[in-house]
């Protein structure tokens, strides 16, 4: 963790009338600080600790954030990935927490206690997930085949040489069935070579991750078809050699890859846990 104190980082006093603490995430640390950056709509973020960890909060009323304007939700959204970058800055891990995550006061009390309760209810659980994450973000992954591309190398195999070679002295009408049935041909054996890069690839990338999550493959347009998408748990030792080996998958002929991050690890931190889902506004 960054050293950060500053006599201009003093930590502010819950805002008058405010019942709620909007929270970004949980951190390392062990004293109170305020953050440098401001959160959304301006506001003061800080710290709440409790023994070595924290969380990261703003004061906002007891109620869900709400807007008619997408570009104001936008912005919201953007100020809430912002607090988690500068928060992965100054403290290296970070537990991140999606947007709109508020905690109410109990009982009308104020909710930095109630923020400091539910940190000590699921300490174990944080601390844990803290420890696994350290040192580690995650990745975005997908790798793609060019249809075009890999149907010109197809066809240069003998049995679709031959089928091509005989619709070109067919009839018009026989020769359209001759080119739906080469089309189906060329679709199978590029589904059977699927399979295979499917697997050559995976097993190219997987020992270069701490964990993976398979995501759902999407449909492209016709110039592409997404071969491979993943959530990717990295080290940030191994991202110079993950990176490397992705280098290496996109100068392959008719493939490309998409790799984006570092993000927070949303998806490795698994979901809201019950004592924070009591205390949410």
């Amino acid at each position: 963790m960054r050293e950060i104190d500053s006599p201009d980082r003093r930590i502010p006093r819950a805002t008058a009338g405010l019942a709620g603490c909007y929270v970004y995430g949980v951190v390392p640390m062990d004293r109170p600080i305020a953050l440098p950056g401001p959160g959304i709509n301006n506001t003061r973020v800080y710290t709440i600790p409790f023994t070595d960890i924290g969380a990261v909060v703003h004061d906002c009323p007891a109620e869900p954030y709400s807007a008619w304007d997408m570009k104001l939700v936008r912005e919201w959204v953007k100020s809430h990935q912002g607090v988690l970058d500068e928060a992965r800055a100054l403290f290296d891990t970070v537990i991140p927490f999606g947007f709109d995550t508020i905690i109410r006061g109990a009982d009308g009390g104020p909710a930095g206690a109630a923020v400091a309760d539910w940190l000590s209810a699921d300490y174990p659980r944080l601390k844990a997930l803290l420890e696994r994450m350290r040192g580690k973000d995650e990745y975005g992954l997908q790798i793609f085949y060019d249809p075009a591309v890999i149907g010109v190398r197809l066809m240069a195999q003998e049995d679709l040489k031959s089928v091509r070679s005989q619709i070109e002295v067919m009839s018009p009408g026989l020769a359209y069935l001759y080119r739906r049935r080469l089309e189906t041909m060329l679709r199978a054996e590029m589904g059977c070579l699927a399979d295979g890069w499917f697997q050559d690839m995976y097993r190219r990338v997987r020992p270069l991750c701490v964990e993976v999550v398979f995501d759902k493959i999407k449909k492209m347009g016709k110039d592409k078809v997404m071969l491979l998408n993943l959530s990717c748990l990295v080290a940030r030792e191994s991202v110079n050699e993950l990176g490397e080996e992705l280098d290496m998958i996109n100068r392959l002929e008719g493939f490309s890859v998409h790799f984006s991050g570092p993000w927070p690890p949303y998806t490795f931190v698994g979901r809201t846990s019950p004592a924070l889902e009591r205390s949410q506004a």
